[in-house]
C-alpha cells in the first residue's frame, strides 16, 4: 500500500489493435512481466491510426504506441526492450551468448522479414493495384520463407519454446505471427514440426492466453 502523501503512479498506457501482431507482442511481454496498464483501442480499419492526436504519439501512425509517463515508446522492439530493462523479471534474454543472438534473428526474421509484407498498408495497396489473389500469395510467400528460415533456426536449440525450456523475446515474436499465419492466411504449419511445437507450447501460458486478439476489449464478439 502506497504511504499518505505519495504520488500515486500513473499507469501504462498501450495504444493497441486487437489484431495487431506487433502490439500482440508488446501485451505478452506486458503480461509476462505483470504489468497493469490501460488499454486504448485504435481501429486501423477505421483509419483511426490516421488521426492527428494519435498521429502525435505515434507520426507513423502505427501501433503499438507504449505511454509511460513522459515517455513515449512507438516501436514494438523498443517497447519490448524499455520494458525488459526496467522491469527485469523475468528476463527476456537468455545469459547464454548464443541462445541470445538466436532470439535477436528469430525477432528481426519476423519484424523485417515477414510482418512488413502483410502489413494492412501493403496488402491493401497490392489488392488495389492487382487483385486478391496476387495480394494472398504475397504474404503465402513471406509467410513461408520466413518459416522456413526459423525452422532451421530454431530446430537445434528449441526446448519447450523456442530457444529452451524458459520463455524469451523469440517467443514473443513467434506467437503472435503463427498466430495471424494459422487464424488469417490458413497457413498449413505442418512443414514446421519445430514452430508447432512452440506454439501449442504457447497455449498453456496465462501471459500468452491474456495477450490473445480474441481476448482483448477491442475484438469483436464473434472471435471471443
Amino acid at each position: 500500500m502506497a504511504n499518505l502523501g505519495e504520488e500515486k503512479k500513473e499507469k501504462l498506457k498501450l495504444y493497441s489493435y486487437w489484431r495487431s501482431s506487433c502490439a500482440h507482442r508488446v501485451r505478452i511481454a506486458l503480461s509476462l512481466k505483470g504489468l497493469e496498464y490501460d488499454y486504448i483501442p485504435v481501429n486501423l480499419l477505421k483509419g483511426e491510426q490516421s488521426d492527428p492526436d494519435f498521429k502525435k504519439i505515434n507520426p507513423m501512425g502505427t501501433v503499438p504506441a507504449l505511454v509511460d509517463g513522459d515517455v513515449v515508446i512507438s516501436d514494438s522492439l523498443a517497447i519490448v526492450m524499455y520494458l525488459d530493462e526496467k522491469y527485469p523479471e523475468p528476463p527476456l534474454l537468455p545469459p547464454d551468448l548464443h541462445k541470445r543472438a538466436v532470439n535477436f534473428q528469430a525477432a528481426s526474421i519476423v519484424l523485417s522479414g515477414i510482418q512488413p509484407h502483410q502489413n494492412l498498408g501493403v496488402i491493401k495497396f497490392i489488392e488495389e493495384k492487382i487483385n486478391s489473389e496476387e495480394k494472398t500469395a504475397w504474404v503465402t510467400n513471406a509467410i513461408t520463407k520466413g518459416f522456413t528460415a526459423l525452422e532451421k533456426l530454431l530446430v537445434s536449440c528449441a526446448g519447450k519454446h523456442a530457444t529452451g525450456d524458459e520463455v524469451y523475446l523469440a517467443d514473443l515474436f513467434l506467437a503472435p505471427q503463427i498466430y495471424g499465419a494459422i487464424n488469417r492466411y490458413q497457413i498449413n504449419m505442418e512443414p514446421y514440426p519445430t514452430l508447432a511445437k512452440c506454439y501449442e507450447s504457447y497455449k498453456d501460458l496465462p501471459a500468452f492466453q491474456n495477450a490473445a486478439p480474441e481476448k482483448q476489449p477491442d475484438a469483436p464478439a464473434s472471435t471471443s
